[in-house]
């Protein structure tokens, strides 16, 4: 009989004491204990652990959204794409977690339902900031946050700062292209609105995209992005909607039909619409 492997053997470490192990570096026992049930439902766990990955997820694609518009302010744009990929990949993963919680049932999901409280992804400051970020900056998001200063601060600095899209376009006129004055100083805090010159610009760098390569790769990863994030709202409506049907939500929206007016808005409307001009 063939004795078992012993790993130590091809030089592996065994042995942690007083020095860095996995568990260590990762902070695993911290991990692991974040999981606090309120009810004694089996299904609270699937519940917890998937928003509470999604936080994970979250939060890396913050760090690299923000390291993508300083590459993109800076003039350095094609060192962004990998981070932008990213990011649309991550919003992969999330799509994917929605198949995880959909083998939920509504009978599961009533036994702890009323232990969430009034708590609800709605209230997700990192998910709010990923929307700022990007662009889509509702001021009344504010008021979900204002019981924690911290947050407040944080969320009012991202509406200070240019949104990815503010810095693409930015880069834009930099490199050339005839983005309007009006949206280069535009109030930052403002609702983006569609702009004709904006799709124009655009349109430029897609009528000739290898004079445009770098503009037009840029716009494409955008756009990649966008595809992904808008899945990602389609799946957590068509989960909802699977789960608690046409109840409202724990948070007070509307639920379903709050989800479905998300749909409709759109991060980089100039990329989309000019599909169709073209």
């Amino acid at each position: 009989m063939t004795c078992p492997f012993n790993p130590a053997e091809d030089g592996a470490q065994m042995a942690f004491d007083g020095r860095m192990s996995y568990g260590d570096y990762l902070r695993i026992d911290q991990i692991l204990d974040a999981q606090a049930m309120l009810t004694p439902a089996h299904d609270e766990m699937l519940f917890i652990i998937q928003h509470q990955t999604s936080e994970l997820w979250m939060r890396l694609a913050l760090h690299e959204l923000d390291a993508a518009r300083r590459k993109i302010a800076a003039n350095t744009p094609h060192e962004a794409f990998k981070m932008l990929a990213r990011i649309a990949r991550i919003f992969e993963q999330l799509n994917s977690a929605w198949d995880v919680l959909r083998t939920m049932t509504p009978s599961d999901y009533s036994t702890f339902r009323a232990g969430l409280g009034q708590s609800s992804g709605f209230q997700s400051w990192q998910y709010r900031l990923i929307e700022y970020a990007v662009g889509n900056r509702n001021l009344a998001m504010l008021k979900p946050h204002a019981h924690r200063p911290d947050l407040t601060a944080r969320l009012e600095a991202e509406l200070a700062r240019p949104s990815l899209y503010d810095e693409a376009l930015r880069h834009l006129a930099r490199y050339g292209l005839p983005v309007p004055e009006a949206v280069l100083t535009r109030d930052l805090r403002a609702p983006w609105v569609h702009d004709a010159g904006v799709q124009a610009a655009w349109e430029i760098v897609y009528r000739d995209p290898q004079k445009h390569w770098a503009a037009y790769e840029l716009a494409e990863k955008l756009v990649d992005f966008e595809d992904y994030f808008r899945r990602w709202r389609f799946n957590h409506l068509t989960t909802v909607e699977r789960v608690i049907g046409f109840k409202r939500g724990t948070g007070g929206t509307s639920g379903v039909a709050y989800l479905r007016r998300m749909l409709d808005i759109q991060l980089f409307p100039e990329l989309w619409a000019l599909r169709t001009t073209l």
